[in-house]
């Protein structure tokens, strides 16, 4: 069984040209598990694969990440085969967020009769969720506000940090089994983000080699993290992911 990560979108919230940071977990080349929905990530998106996400996963609610929900509504609402099936994973401290930044509208629809969330299966998760048969881990990323923002592990395959300040500490324990380490990084950093100097003074060397960074500001921002020797990801590239350490299924 083969794993990969395509990135949709890779830049800042202002690098419009790079596309909103989003990526899909695939599975055999199919789409498993969107991460985020910006409007940029979701537009790439719908171009790859054709349709929209089967299952969603989001990080935390700054719009460059989730400003494609109200089309994402309009898609799986009125299609009979997606109302109210498609999973979204929403870190439960990041779930009211969520409700007031894309869902609290008056009437989904002007004509009424339809609620936000019933296009979608939300699913709250804490620590830990199972999607497909697989378990998935939730750790909280440094972003902003304590509680907002959170990263995602493939245990044994990849670990997605979301927006986020360096977290040595917590990926010593969300990274800590040879994970893809998906990164948060720009050349400056500031309070809510990663710069290179902030990676590559607090992550070693071994963590660094298994990073490949995204969130940055332009494609020159790009290339001069290129020539320090980074992985950088382009919009469209897919990496291989080892595959995971999968838990035992909870019986039937």
């Amino acid at each position: 069984m083969a794993w990969t990560l395509r990135f949709q979108g890779v830049g800042s919230a202002s690098a419009v040209a790079l596309g909103s940071p989003m990526a899909t977990i695939e599975r055999d080349g199919a789409p498993w598990l969107a991460i985020d929905c910006g409007a940029e990530g979701l537009t790439a998106y719908l171009a790859h694969y054709g349709e929209p996400p089967p299952a969603m996963f989001v990080t935390h609610v700054h719009l460059d990440h989730v400003a494609g929900f109200e089309r994402l509504f309009v898609a799986n609402y009125f299609d009979p085969a997606r109302r109210g099936r498609m999973p979204l994973y929403v870190p439960v401290d990041v779930l009211p967020l969520l409700h007031r930044r894309v869902a609290a509208y008056p009437n989904a629809l002007a004509e009424g009769g339809a609620n936000f969330w019933d296009a979608f299966r939300v699913v709250p998760v804490g620590d830990a969720f199972w999607h497909d048969g697989v378990r998935l881990e939730v750790f909280e990323s440094r972003h902003h506000w304590p509680r907002t923002a959170f990263g995602l592990r493939l245990r044994g395959s990849l670990a997605w940090t979301g927006d986020t300040r360096p977290i040595p500490e917590v990926l010593a324990a969300a990274a800590g089994e040879g994970e893809l380490v998906a990164h948060d990084c720009g050349l400056v950093g500031n309070p809510s983000h990663t710069g290179i100097d902030d990676l590559e003074r607090e992550y070693p060397p071994e963590l660094l080699a298994r990073c490949v960074l995204y969130h940055y500001a332009s494609e020159a921002d790009g290339e001069a993290l290129r020539a320090r020797g980074h992985r950088v990801a382009r919009p469209g590239e897919a990496f291989a992911l080892a595959e995971p350490r999968l838990h035992p299924a909870p019986a039937s």
